[in-house]
């Protein structure tokens, strides 16, 4: 492919895109002329293509269903009639729009498609060369074919990238979400165990899913266990203290649990003044402060 299947294209009407691309009615007319040549050995050609893919690796997870095959067959068909009419405007676009859209559905690796294109084109090339056409005009044929080939690619790629992208940012914030889950364990008491790095995303979401849980459950005290934390800096302890400074503007005390030595001694010799933060060396000393705090005591049972 060209550089230019590269530019950002997810924005741009058709007459923009034919602009980029310098495809114009001569072009258009080419690939038009180019679809008489091809057009009565499409079936041919098509089974051709399909001999090779049945080679790929992903041909088995792909494509192995009959149904699933044949329904494939009958969207291809239809994508290379709407792309021999040469006919570029915004409906056009949206339709290959939507073949990214498909592609990335299903997770069909970029490379297949690739490969599937550049298959098509070899035989395309083929059978222009076993028609006559002369050297001259096949290769004003070849080309425009190649710009409008090279516009439908970018189309489907950035919209296939733009969709993969959108599910990961989804997955990652359901994945944030899980990681953040600010329970409460009595009535006025939150607790929030961390387990793993807290850069300052993860702080904003943290302090984000705490004030909006304090909000709905009315909390008096908020428990922040920080005993999964493998690492205290200065940007994790400066995080740790807007957050207990957040809880407090809505009138929940924070308690920050799980301090051992070394992070005690981290917090010391970084010179962090953590200020009135309540801290404890467990989860269970936090614990019962809390109870005690909301009138309840907790009690060994007796064996």
């Amino acid at each position: 492919m060209n550089d230019m299947s590269t530019l950002m294209v997810g924005s741009l009407n058709a007459r923009e895109l034919l602009s980029i691309y310098r495809l114009d009615e001569e072009d258009l007319g080419r690939v038009r002329k180019f679809a008489e040549l091809v057009k009565p050995r499409m079936e041919e050609m098509v089974d051709s293509w399909y001999e090779w893919l049945r080679t790929l690796p992903d041909y088995e997870e792909f494509f192995s269903d009959e149904a699933t095959l044949h329904r494939v067959q009958s969207l291809q068909q239809d994508y290379w009639d709407l792309f021999m009419e040469a006919s570029v405007d915004d409906s056009y676009v949206s339709k290959r729009r939507r073949v990214g859209e498909a592609h990335a559905r299903i997770g069909l690796p970029l490379n297949t498609y690739f490969a599937g294109m550049n298959m098509f084109m070899e035989l395309f090339g083929r059978c222009v060369g076993e028609a006559g056409v002369e050297g001259g005009e096949r290769a004003q044929i070849k080309e425009s074919v190649s710009k409008l080939l090279h516009l439908d690619t970018a189309i489907v790629v950035e919209t296939y990238n733009l969709m993969v992208e959108e599910t990961l940012t989804a997955q990652a914030k359901s994945l944030m979400e899980m990681s953040t889950p600010v329970t409460q364990i009595w009535s006025g008491i939150l607790l929030l165990p961390i387990v793993g790095i807290i850069d300052s995303m993860r702080a904003r979401d943290i302090m984000n899913a705490t004030l909006a849980k304090i909000e709905e459950t009315q909390a008096r005290i908020f428990i922040l266990d920080i005993s999964g934390v493998g690492v205290v800096d200065t940007a994790v302890a400066n995080n740790l203290i807007k957050i207990t400074r957040a809880t407090k503007l809505m009138g929940c005390d924070c308690t920050i649990s799980g301090v051992s030595p070394s992070i005690a001694q981290t917090i010391v010799d970084l010179g962090i003044d953590v200020g009135r933060i309540k801290t404890t060396s467990t989860m269970k000393d936090a614990l019962a402060d809390a109870f005690h705090r909301v009138g309840m005591e907790i009690k060994q049972a007796k064996e």
